[in-house]
């Protein structure tokens, strides 16, 4: 600040914003999601969640999350068994992945006719990693809290599709605080969120506004919003929603 009375009109506006977004989240604040609620969804194979090809925001954003540079190693938090993955490793980039439920992991190596070695992670106990023979994929089967730089190093690109917008929305702050020690320098962390009436429908997954994103990520990232796309479909018109907007975000860390 360059006078008190700026640093005080600055801590006013911020102390207003931060009352928008608490006001915008209310509906859904309180909502939580044990992890076991997932493995049971896998189990017992409610995963509309899951795509069966490559996301489309991931396709036309992906040159500017490469810019130019090959041999990418890209960081999947909540992968589940994301065909993205395999995309990106058939272009000669690397993937990390971190998903809760065992099958889930299996089930993507299985169905892209993968073979996989699994062994336990020794700063994790009770995880385990499951690594492809033939590509550069390691999938990690684990509460994605426990997992950390220490363990799997940092990235040079994220790709969030249903990861923020699945996690309980009070752990938000401990979520970007993860990510964000994730990123290398260079990181491109493309996040992907929805925006829609949090009043009609409870999530997941859960509601997550612009100004969200700007207060967990701006203060040490350039945050860019690459893409804004009307999604509204049937399923969601069946929720009892009235109108569902996508969003695509580009991060990354500010220059020191």
């Amino acid at each position: 600040c360059s006078s008190q009375q700026t640093c005080e009109v600055q801590a006013t506006v911020s102390s207003r914003v931060q009352a928008n977004i608490t006001s915008m989240l209310a509906p859904q604040a309180n909502r939580t999601m044990a992890l076991g609620k997932w493995e049971e969804y896998w189990q017992e194979n409610m995963i509309g969640f899951h795509q069966p090809v490559v996301h489309k925001m991931l396709e036309s954003n992906i040159d500017k999350v490469f810019a130019g540079r090959t041999g990418v190693r890209f960081f999947f938090p909540l992968c589940g068994k994301a065909v993205d993955m395999k995309w990106l490793a058939d272009q000669g980039h690397s993937v990390v992945g971190v998903e809760i439920s065992e099958m889930a992991v299996k089930q993507f190596f299985e169905e892209n006719n993968m073979t996989y070695s699994e062994e336990p992670v020794p700063a994790i106990p009770g995880a385990k990693v499951f690594k492809s023979s033939e590509k550069n994929i390691s999938l990690y089967q684990c509460d994605l809290y426990n997992f950390s730089s220490s363990i799997g190093g940092q990235f040079g690109a994220i790709w969030d599709r249903g990861s923020l917008v699945a996690i309980n929305p009070k752990d938000r702050e401990k979520y970007a605080a993860l990510i964000i020690s994730l990123m290398a320098k260079d990181c491109r962390y493309l996040l992907d969120t929805l925006l829609y009436n949090p009043e009609l429908y409870p999530g997941p997954p859960f509601f997550v506004p612009d100004e969200q994103v700007q207060s967990l990520f701006g203060k040490s990232c350039d945050i860019e919003l690459l893409q804004s796309v009307d999604v509204m479909e049937d399923m969601w018109r069946g929720w009892g929603l009235d109108f569902m907007t996508e969003n695509v975000h580009l991060i990354t860390p500010k220059s020191v």
